[in-house]
Protein backbone atom coordinates (compact mmCIF):
# COMPACT_ATOMS: atom_id res chain seq x y z
CA UNK A 1 0.00 0.00 0.00
CA UNK A 2 1.37 3.43 -0.96
CA UNK A 3 2.20 5.68 1.94
CA UNK A 4 -0.23 8.60 2.34
CA UNK A 5 1.39 11.88 1.34
CA UNK A 6 1.08 14.60 3.99
CA UNK A 7 1.27 18.24 2.76
CA UNK A 8 4.10 20.29 4.21
CA UNK A 9 3.22 22.58 7.10
CA UNK A 10 3.68 26.33 6.65
CA UNK A 11 4.04 26.84 10.40
CA UNK A 12 3.79 25.04 13.72
CA UNK A 13 0.94 27.31 14.84
CA UNK A 14 -1.31 29.72 12.93
CA UNK A 15 -2.86 32.45 15.10
CA UNK A 16 -5.84 34.17 13.46
CA UNK A 17 -6.62 37.64 14.81
CA UNK A 18 -4.05 40.37 15.60
CA UNK A 19 -5.80 41.90 18.60
CA UNK A 20 -3.99 42.12 21.96
CA UNK A 21 -4.57 38.43 22.81
CA UNK A 22 -3.60 37.13 19.35
CA UNK A 23 -0.48 39.30 19.20
CA UNK A 24 0.66 38.30 22.70
CA UNK A 25 0.10 34.61 21.98
CA UNK A 26 1.93 34.69 18.64
CA UNK A 27 4.90 36.44 20.26
CA UNK A 28 5.00 34.03 23.23
CA UNK A 29 4.90 30.93 21.00
CA UNK A 30 7.54 32.25 18.59
CA UNK A 31 9.81 33.06 21.51
CA UNK A 32 9.57 29.37 22.47
CA UNK A 33 10.96 28.39 19.07
CA UNK A 34 7.62 27.47 17.46
CA UNK A 35 7.25 28.65 13.86
CA UNK A 36 4.25 30.93 14.17
CA UNK A 37 2.16 32.78 11.60
CA UNK A 38 -0.14 35.62 12.67
CA UNK A 39 -3.00 36.26 10.25
CA UNK A 40 -4.96 39.51 9.99
CA UNK A 41 -4.52 43.25 9.63
CA UNK A 42 -3.62 45.20 12.76
CA UNK A 43 -6.05 48.03 13.54
CA UNK A 44 -5.13 50.84 15.91
CA UNK A 45 -8.09 53.23 15.69
CA UNK A 46 -8.30 55.55 18.69
CA UNK A 47 -11.94 55.37 19.76
CA UNK A 48 -11.71 56.25 23.43
CA UNK A 49 -11.28 52.65 24.55
CA UNK A 50 -8.69 51.67 27.12
CA UNK A 51 -7.83 48.40 28.84
CA UNK A 52 -7.12 47.95 32.53
CA UNK A 53 -4.39 45.33 32.62
CA UNK A 54 -4.29 43.61 36.00
CA UNK A 55 -1.14 42.41 37.75
CA UNK A 56 -0.95 38.93 36.17
CA UNK A 57 -1.41 40.38 32.66
CA UNK A 58 1.40 42.85 33.32
CA UNK A 59 3.66 39.93 34.30
CA UNK A 60 2.81 38.20 31.02
CA UNK A 61 3.62 41.31 28.98
CA UNK A 62 6.84 41.75 30.93
CA UNK A 63 7.82 38.12 30.35
CA UNK A 64 7.51 38.47 26.55
CA UNK A 65 9.40 41.78 26.54
CA UNK A 66 6.47 44.07 25.76
CA UNK A 67 5.90 45.93 29.00
CA UNK A 68 9.11 48.01 29.09
CA UNK A 69 8.03 49.94 25.99
CA UNK A 70 4.44 50.38 27.20
CA UNK A 71 4.74 51.27 30.87
CA UNK A 72 5.37 54.99 30.40
CA UNK A 73 2.15 55.25 28.40
CA UNK A 74 0.07 53.59 31.11
CA UNK A 75 -1.18 54.75 34.51
CA UNK A 76 -1.09 52.64 37.68
CA UNK A 77 -4.30 51.72 39.46
CA UNK A 78 -3.17 51.83 43.07
CA UNK A 79 -6.67 52.25 44.50
CA UNK A 80 -10.12 51.08 43.42
CA UNK A 81 -13.20 52.82 44.80
CA UNK A 82 -16.77 51.47 44.57
CA UNK A 83 -19.66 53.88 45.13
CA UNK A 84 -23.29 52.80 45.30
CA UNK A 85 -25.23 55.42 43.34
CA UNK A 86 -28.42 53.41 42.88
CA UNK A 87 -30.42 55.53 45.39
CA UNK A 88 -31.81 52.37 46.95
CA UNK A 89 -33.21 52.21 50.48
CA UNK A 90 -30.16 50.34 51.77
CA UNK A 91 -27.26 52.45 50.59
CA UNK A 92 -23.80 51.36 51.82
CA UNK A 93 -20.86 53.76 52.17
CA UNK A 94 -18.14 53.87 49.48
CA UNK A 95 -15.55 51.09 49.63
CA UNK A 96 -11.91 51.64 48.66
CA UNK A 97 -9.46 48.85 47.90
CA UNK A 98 -5.76 49.62 48.22
CA UNK A 99 -3.16 47.55 46.36
CA UNK A 100 -0.71 47.93 49.25
CA UNK A 101 -2.97 45.75 51.41
CA UNK A 102 -2.00 42.72 49.29
CA UNK A 103 1.64 43.67 48.82
CA UNK A 104 1.35 45.36 45.41
CA UNK A 105 2.24 48.86 44.23
CA UNK A 106 -0.76 48.74 41.89
CA UNK A 107 -3.59 46.37 40.97
CA UNK A 108 -2.60 46.94 37.37
CA UNK A 109 -2.22 49.64 34.73
CA UNK A 110 -4.65 51.39 32.39
CA UNK A 111 -3.56 51.99 28.80
CA UNK A 112 -5.23 53.00 25.55
CA UNK A 113 -6.20 49.96 23.52
CA UNK A 114 -4.63 51.39 20.36
CA UNK A 115 -1.34 52.02 22.20
CA UNK A 116 -1.25 48.44 23.50
CA UNK A 117 -1.94 46.95 20.06
CA UNK A 118 0.64 49.18 18.37
CA UNK A 119 3.30 48.24 20.93
CA UNK A 120 2.63 44.52 20.58
CA UNK A 121 2.62 44.80 16.77
CA UNK A 122 6.05 46.43 16.84
CA UNK A 123 7.37 43.65 19.06
CA UNK A 124 5.82 41.04 16.75
CA UNK A 125 7.63 42.58 13.76
CA UNK A 126 10.91 42.11 15.61
CA UNK A 127 10.30 38.59 16.93
CA UNK A 128 12.30 35.84 15.22
CA UNK A 129 10.21 32.94 13.96
CA UNK A 130 7.01 35.01 13.75
CA UNK A 131 5.57 35.67 10.29
CA UNK A 132 2.88 38.29 9.72
CA UNK A 133 0.19 37.90 7.03
CA UNK A 134 -2.12 40.90 6.52
CA UNK A 135 -4.82 38.95 4.63
CA UNK A 136 -8.03 37.85 6.35
CA UNK A 137 -8.80 34.21 7.15
CA UNK A 138 -12.04 33.09 5.52
CA UNK A 139 -12.31 29.37 6.34
CA UNK A 140 -10.96 26.67 8.65
CA UNK A 141 -10.66 22.95 7.91
CA UNK A 142 -9.29 20.30 10.26
CA UNK A 143 -7.38 17.42 8.67
CA UNK A 144 -5.89 14.24 10.07
CA UNK A 145 -2.40 15.72 10.34
CA UNK A 146 -2.77 19.43 9.66
CA UNK A 147 -5.38 22.16 9.81
CA UNK A 148 -5.92 24.57 6.94
CA UNK A 149 -6.71 28.28 7.13
CA UNK A 150 -7.95 29.70 3.82
CA UNK A 151 -7.19 33.39 3.18
CA UNK A 152 -9.07 36.00 1.17
CA UNK A 153 -6.07 36.39 -1.17
CA UNK A 154 -6.44 32.77 -2.30
CA UNK A 155 -3.67 31.25 -0.23
CA UNK A 156 -4.08 28.27 2.09
CA UNK A 157 -1.88 28.01 5.17
CA UNK A 158 -1.35 24.69 6.96
CA UNK A 159 -0.23 23.91 10.51
CA UNK A 160 -0.80 21.27 13.19
CA UNK A 161 -2.66 23.86 15.27
CA UNK A 162 -4.80 26.93 14.50
CA UNK A 163 -5.79 29.40 17.22
CA UNK A 164 -8.95 31.43 16.69
CA UNK A 165 -8.40 34.83 18.31
CA UNK A 166 -10.50 36.60 15.69
CA UNK A 167 -13.16 38.14 17.92
CA UNK A 168 -16.74 37.47 18.91
CA UNK A 169 -17.83 36.84 15.30
CA UNK A 170 -15.03 34.32 14.75
CA UNK A 171 -15.24 32.54 11.39
CA UNK A 172 -12.65 29.99 12.51
CA UNK A 173 -14.73 29.04 15.56
CA UNK A 174 -17.87 28.65 13.47
CA UNK A 175 -16.12 26.46 10.89
CA UNK A 176 -14.75 24.28 13.71
CA UNK A 177 -18.32 23.60 14.89
CA UNK A 178 -17.88 25.12 18.35
CA UNK A 179 -21.30 26.11 19.65
CA UNK A 180 -21.82 29.45 21.37
CA UNK A 181 -24.41 31.03 23.64
CA UNK A 182 -25.11 34.74 23.21
CA UNK A 183 -27.18 37.16 25.28
CA UNK A 184 -27.80 40.88 25.42
CA UNK A 185 -28.53 43.53 28.03
CA UNK A 186 -30.78 46.60 27.78
CA UNK A 187 -27.64 48.72 28.00
CA UNK A 188 -25.06 50.55 25.90
CA UNK A 189 -21.49 51.40 26.92
CA UNK A 190 -20.12 54.85 26.08
CA UNK A 191 -16.33 55.22 26.01
CA UNK A 192 -14.17 58.32 25.98
CA UNK A 193 -10.92 59.79 27.24
CA UNK A 194 -11.17 62.96 29.29
CA UNK A 195 -8.80 65.54 30.71
CA UNK A 196 -9.72 66.96 34.12
CA UNK A 197 -8.58 69.66 36.50
CA UNK A 198 -8.06 67.53 39.61
CA UNK A 199 -5.57 64.71 40.20
CA UNK A 200 -7.05 61.19 40.06
CA UNK A 201 -4.35 60.01 42.52
CA UNK A 202 -4.03 56.69 40.67
CA UNK A 203 -7.58 55.80 41.72
CA UNK A 204 -10.14 53.98 39.60
CA UNK A 205 -13.69 54.88 40.63
CA UNK A 206 -16.77 52.85 39.75
CA UNK A 207 -20.24 54.22 40.47
CA UNK A 208 -22.94 51.54 40.53
CA UNK A 209 -26.06 53.10 39.02
CA UNK A 210 -29.47 51.70 38.13
CA UNK A 211 -28.53 51.59 34.45
CA UNK A 212 -25.10 50.02 35.01
CA UNK A 213 -21.60 51.01 36.14
CA UNK A 214 -20.13 54.45 35.47
CA UNK A 215 -16.35 54.06 35.70
CA UNK A 216 -13.42 56.48 35.52
CA UNK A 217 -9.99 54.83 35.26
CA UNK A 218 -6.71 56.79 35.54
CA UNK A 219 -4.45 57.56 32.58
CA UNK A 220 -1.07 59.35 32.66
CA UNK A 221 -1.32 62.99 33.71
CA UNK A 222 -4.62 64.67 34.51
CA UNK A 223 -6.54 62.27 32.28
CA UNK A 224 -8.94 59.35 32.77
CA UNK A 225 -10.82 56.93 30.58
CA UNK A 226 -14.57 56.56 30.83
CA UNK A 227 -16.88 53.57 30.53
CA UNK A 228 -20.46 54.77 31.06
CA UNK A 229 -23.02 51.97 30.88
CA UNK A 230 -26.55 53.27 30.51
CA UNK A 231 -29.83 52.62 28.74
CA UNK A 232 -29.78 52.68 24.92
CA UNK A 233 -32.06 55.73 24.97
CA UNK A 234 -29.79 57.66 27.34
CA UNK A 235 -26.74 56.56 25.37
CA UNK A 236 -28.25 57.87 22.14
CA UNK A 237 -28.99 61.23 23.75
CA UNK A 238 -25.51 61.52 25.27
CA UNK A 239 -23.77 60.41 22.07
CA UNK A 240 -25.57 63.15 20.13
CA UNK A 241 -24.10 65.87 22.36
CA UNK A 242 -21.03 67.83 21.31
CA UNK A 243 -17.81 67.25 23.25
CA UNK A 244 -18.31 70.19 25.60
CA UNK A 245 -21.84 69.19 26.55
CA UNK A 246 -20.85 65.52 26.89
CA UNK A 247 -17.92 66.41 29.18
CA UNK A 248 -20.27 68.45 31.38
CA UNK A 249 -22.63 65.46 31.67
CA UNK A 250 -19.72 63.24 32.71
CA UNK A 251 -18.56 65.82 35.25
CA UNK A 252 -22.01 65.94 36.83
CA UNK A 253 -22.38 62.14 36.88
CA UNK A 254 -18.98 61.95 38.61
CA UNK A 255 -20.16 64.48 41.20
CA UNK A 256 -17.33 66.84 40.12
CA UNK A 257 -14.91 64.44 41.82
CA UNK A 258 -12.18 65.20 39.24
CA UNK A 259 -13.16 68.82 38.63
CA UNK A 260 -13.76 70.37 35.24
CA UNK A 261 -13.60 67.90 32.33
CA UNK A 262 -12.73 68.08 28.64
CA UNK A 263 -13.00 65.32 25.99
CA UNK A 264 -9.71 64.24 24.41
CA UNK A 265 -9.74 62.17 21.21
CA UNK A 266 -12.47 59.86 19.98
CA UNK A 267 -15.63 58.63 21.66
CA UNK A 268 -17.22 55.19 21.27
CA UNK A 269 -20.59 53.52 21.73
CA UNK A 270 -21.01 49.73 22.12
CA UNK A 271 -24.25 47.74 22.72
CA UNK A 272 -23.88 45.51 25.79
CA UNK A 273 -23.95 41.77 25.27
CA UNK A 274 -22.26 38.54 26.24
CA UNK A 275 -20.97 35.35 24.67
CA UNK A 276 -19.69 32.01 25.92
CA UNK A 277 -18.49 28.88 24.13
CA UNK A 278 -19.52 25.28 24.73
CA UNK A 279 -15.85 24.25 24.55
CA UNK A 280 -12.50 25.94 24.08
CA UNK A 281 -11.01 23.40 21.67
CA UNK A 282 -11.98 21.20 18.74
CA UNK A 283 -10.01 19.20 16.14
CA UNK A 284 -6.73 21.10 15.67
CA UNK A 285 -8.11 24.39 16.94
CA UNK A 286 -8.27 26.38 20.17
CA UNK A 287 -10.28 29.56 20.77
CA UNK A 288 -8.97 32.50 22.80
CA UNK A 289 -9.85 36.07 23.69
CA UNK A 290 -13.21 37.40 22.53
CA UNK A 291 -13.63 34.37 20.27
CA UNK A 292 -14.06 32.46 23.56
CA UNK A 293 -15.82 34.91 25.89
CA UNK A 294 -17.48 38.33 25.87
CA UNK A 295 -19.25 40.06 28.75
CA UNK A 296 -19.85 43.55 30.23
CA UNK A 297 -16.88 45.82 31.08
CA UNK A 298 -17.21 45.37 34.84
CA UNK A 299 -14.25 44.71 37.13
CA UNK A 300 -11.69 44.83 34.28
CA UNK A 301 -12.12 41.13 33.53
CA UNK A 302 -12.46 40.99 29.72
CA UNK A 303 -8.95 41.30 28.26
CA UNK A 304 -7.42 39.93 31.46
CA UNK A 305 -9.31 36.69 30.88
CA UNK A 306 -7.99 36.76 27.31
CA UNK A 307 -4.44 37.15 28.58
CA UNK A 308 -4.96 34.14 30.85
CA UNK A 309 -6.12 32.25 27.73
CA UNK A 310 -2.80 33.23 26.13
CA UNK A 311 -0.66 32.12 29.08
CA UNK A 312 -2.57 28.84 29.54
CA UNK A 313 -2.43 27.96 25.85
CA UNK A 314 1.26 28.79 25.66
CA UNK A 315 1.90 26.37 28.55
CA UNK A 316 -0.24 23.63 26.98
CA UNK A 317 1.54 23.86 23.62
CA UNK A 318 5.04 24.05 25.12
CA UNK A 319 4.35 21.13 27.45
CA UNK A 320 2.93 19.02 24.61
CA UNK A 321 5.99 19.65 22.47
CA UNK A 322 8.27 18.74 25.39
CA UNK A 323 6.41 15.43 25.78
CA UNK A 324 6.72 14.71 22.06
CA UNK A 325 2.98 15.06 21.41
CA UNK A 326 1.28 16.39 18.30
CA UNK A 327 0.50 19.95 19.51
CA UNK A 328 -2.86 19.96 17.73
CA UNK A 329 -4.02 16.64 19.18
CA UNK A 330 -6.85 16.28 21.72
CA UNK A 331 -4.34 15.10 24.31
CA UNK A 332 -2.23 18.21 23.85
CA UNK A 333 -5.17 20.61 23.88
CA UNK A 334 -6.90 18.90 26.81
CA UNK A 335 -4.82 20.83 29.33
CA UNK A 336 -5.99 24.13 27.83
CA UNK A 337 -9.62 23.01 27.80
CA UNK A 338 -9.47 22.01 31.46
CA UNK A 339 -7.52 25.11 32.47
CA UNK A 340 -9.94 27.62 30.97
CA UNK A 341 -13.36 26.07 31.60
CA UNK A 342 -13.79 26.88 35.31
CA UNK A 343 -12.00 30.25 35.31
CA UNK A 344 -13.98 31.69 32.39
CA UNK A 345 -17.34 30.38 33.55
CA UNK A 346 -16.92 31.64 37.11
CA UNK A 347 -15.92 35.12 35.89
CA UNK A 348 -18.71 35.26 33.35
CA UNK A 349 -21.32 34.21 35.92
CA UNK A 350 -20.05 36.68 38.52
CA UNK A 351 -19.99 39.69 36.20
CA UNK A 352 -23.38 38.81 34.72
CA UNK A 353 -24.94 38.45 38.17
CA UNK A 354 -23.57 41.78 39.41
CA UNK A 355 -24.79 43.61 36.31
CA UNK A 356 -28.26 42.10 36.57
CA UNK A 357 -28.60 43.05 40.26
CA UNK A 358 -28.01 46.68 39.28
CA UNK A 359 -30.85 46.44 36.77
CA UNK A 360 -33.19 44.48 39.02
CA UNK A 361 -34.85 47.26 41.14
CA UNK A 362 -35.44 44.42 43.59
CA UNK A 363 -35.07 45.18 47.30
CA UNK A 364 -33.58 41.79 48.34
CA UNK A 365 -30.95 42.16 45.60
CA UNK A 366 -30.16 45.69 46.83
CA UNK A 367 -29.84 44.43 50.39
CA UNK A 368 -27.54 41.60 49.37
CA UNK A 369 -25.28 43.84 47.27
CA UNK A 370 -25.19 46.52 49.96
CA UNK A 371 -24.42 44.03 52.72
CA UNK A 372 -21.61 42.63 50.60
CA UNK A 373 -20.02 46.06 50.19
CA UNK A 374 -20.28 46.75 53.91
CA UNK A 375 -18.67 43.40 54.70
CA UNK A 376 -15.82 44.17 52.30
CA UNK A 377 -15.30 47.53 53.97
CA UNK A 378 -15.26 46.17 57.53
CA UNK A 379 -13.69 42.71 57.27
CA UNK A 380 -10.02 42.98 56.30
CA UNK A 381 -9.31 39.30 55.53
CA UNK A 382 -12.41 39.08 53.34
CA UNK A 383 -11.47 42.30 51.53
CA UNK A 384 -7.94 41.05 50.84
CA UNK A 385 -9.24 37.67 49.62
CA UNK A 386 -11.63 39.38 47.21
CA UNK A 387 -8.85 41.64 45.94
CA UNK A 388 -6.57 38.69 45.22
CA UNK A 389 -9.34 36.71 43.54
CA UNK A 390 -10.35 39.74 41.48
CA UNK A 391 -6.85 39.96 40.05
CA UNK A 392 -6.52 36.28 39.16
CA UNK A 393 -8.03 32.90 40.13
CA UNK A 394 -6.87 31.27 43.34
CA UNK A 395 -5.78 28.22 41.35
CA UNK A 396 -2.19 27.98 40.10
CA UNK A 397 -1.43 30.63 37.49
CA UNK A 398 0.20 29.74 34.17
CA UNK A 399 3.96 30.11 34.19
CA UNK A 400 4.33 33.44 32.38
CA UNK A 401 1.96 34.98 34.94
CA UNK A 402 3.49 33.38 38.01
CA UNK A 403 5.67 35.36 40.37
CA UNK A 404 8.01 32.36 40.31
CA UNK A 405 8.65 33.12 36.63
CA UNK A 406 8.38 30.89 33.60
CA UNK A 407 10.47 27.98 34.81
CA UNK A 408 9.27 24.83 33.05
CA UNK A 409 8.65 21.95 35.50
CA UNK A 410 8.97 19.44 32.68
CA UNK A 411 12.55 20.37 31.80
Amino acid sequence: MAKRKVPAADADVIVVGPGPAGLALAIALAQEGLRTTLVGEVRTARDGRTVALLDASIRLLDAIGAWHGLQMQAAPMAHMRLIDATDNLFRPPPVTFNAGEIGLDAFGYNIENATLVAGLATLADNTRGLARVAASATAFTAGADLAEASLDDGRILRAPLVVAADGRNSRMRADAGIDIREWSYPQTALTAILAHSRDHRDTSTEFHTRSGPFTLVPLPGLRSSLVWVCSPEQAETLAARDDESFALAVERQARSMLGRMRVEGGRGRVPMSGLSVARFTADRIAVAGEAAHVFPPIGAQGLNLGMRDVANLRDAVVDARTRGLDIGSPEALGAYERGRRLDVRLRTTGVDALNRTLLAHFLPADLLRGAGLIALDLIGPLRRFVMREGLAPHARLPRLMSRAGAADPLL
